[in-house]
């Protein structure tokens, strides 16, 4: 006798799907953004912390923070170029396209490391200041900006490796985007957004947090509008950069850990530790979907060169870590 569509529908509705937790979904022809392609990154336990990306030569860098390496790998087949290892809590990383230089920030040593980017082969260290972190090639100057210790950035010289210019803060530094000259900065210890000269010329704009653990930052120049995600509790602000007025507060996914504009689909782009990704529109600011990645893939990079969102995802529940590469869609 055969069963009914209602109670097959039912029955299969009870059946546990093994793995789905693990694998990252962007269902329907109308999500923001497809899943094009996995990278898997082999045998590497632990946080994974920030990218940074080679576009002439299609490399992807990547601090494994909880292995103590940082990792090349070729974007266009996916395969491994080579891995740096016996570093201390590596976290920021920036590549230097007119050097074709990697610069690797480890909070655990405070050491700011550079290499040759072709071969991953050493080129200096600079011995910054505990718990280095985020890093940022300025282009408007050459130099990479650092944010470190109990409350600072420094510009750094990549030729000389040398400091250039500090910046006493308040606390810690967490996200923060440079334009032309101008650094804003994600305070969360101190619960503050700074905005001012990078080279501590003039007086610092200081905004009040609304809420705790403000760390993804991303600059909107053409709008001259500031994104900013808070962990406690889960919101998305985004303010006047000149003014610091906000001009949206949204709810958004747990745990966020980058934030990214993409200005010519008017959409924003929340990575979270929950294992989501939140995309919302940029006019009105309302969250349009919420797409599934894996839990504890919090950092990732946006790069509008190539149209495509790289999510970092740590080995969870027997899944070996892995790069997911999204491609957004119209």
């Amino acid at each position: 006798m055969p069963v009914p569509l209602r109670l097959l529908t039912q029955l299969l509705a009870l059946i546990p799907i093994v793995g789905c937790h693990a694998q990252p979904a962007a269902k329907g022809p109308g999500a923001p953004l497809a899943l094009e392609r996995t990278i898997p990154l082999g045998a590497v336990a632990g946080r994974i912390d920030h990218l940074a990306i080679d576009v002439a030569h299609h490399r992807l860098f990547i601090a494994e923070l909880g292995a103590g390496s940082v990792e090349a790998v070729d974007i266009s087949g996916g395969a491994p170029l080579g891995r740096i290892g016996g570093l201390k809590e590596p976290q920021g990383l920036a590549y230097l396209p007119g050097r074709d230089a990697l610069v690797v920030a480890s909070g655990g040593d405070g050491t700011v490391r550079f290499y040759r980017a072709g071969d991953l082969a050493p080129a200096g260290v600079l011995a910054l200041g505990k718990d280095a972190d985020n890093v940022h090639f300025d282009p408007h100057t050459g130099n990479v900006v650092i944010g470190y210790g109990s409350g600072a950035l420094a510009a750094v010289d990549p030729a000389s490796r040398g400091v250039v210019a500090r910046l006493a803060l308040p606390a810690h530094p967490e996200g923060f985007a440079i334009q032309a000259g101008r650094v804003f900065v994600n305070v969360p210890d101190a619960r503050r957004i700074l905005a001012g000269g990078l080279a501590g010329r003039g007086p610092m704009a200081s905004w009040i947090a609304a809420f705790r653990g403000n760390f993804p930052m991303a600059l909107a120049p053409a709008s001259n509008t500031l994104a900013v995600v808070f962990r406690s509790p889960p919101r998305l602000q985004v303010l006047d950069a000149a003014s610091g007025a906000v001009k949206a507060d949204k709810p958004t996914c747990g745990d966020a850990d980058d934030v990214f504009f993409d200005s010519p689909r008017h959409r924003l782009y929340v990575v979270c530790g929950v294992g989501a990704i939140d995309v919302f529109e940029t006019v009105g600011y309302a969250r349009t979907a919420r797409i599934a990645t894996r839990a504890g893939a919090r950092t990732g990079l946006f790069v509008p060169e190539l149209d495509r969102l790289f999510v970092a995802a740590r080995a969870d529940a027997g899944e070996g870590a892995a790069i997911f590469v999204f491609r957004p869609r119209p």
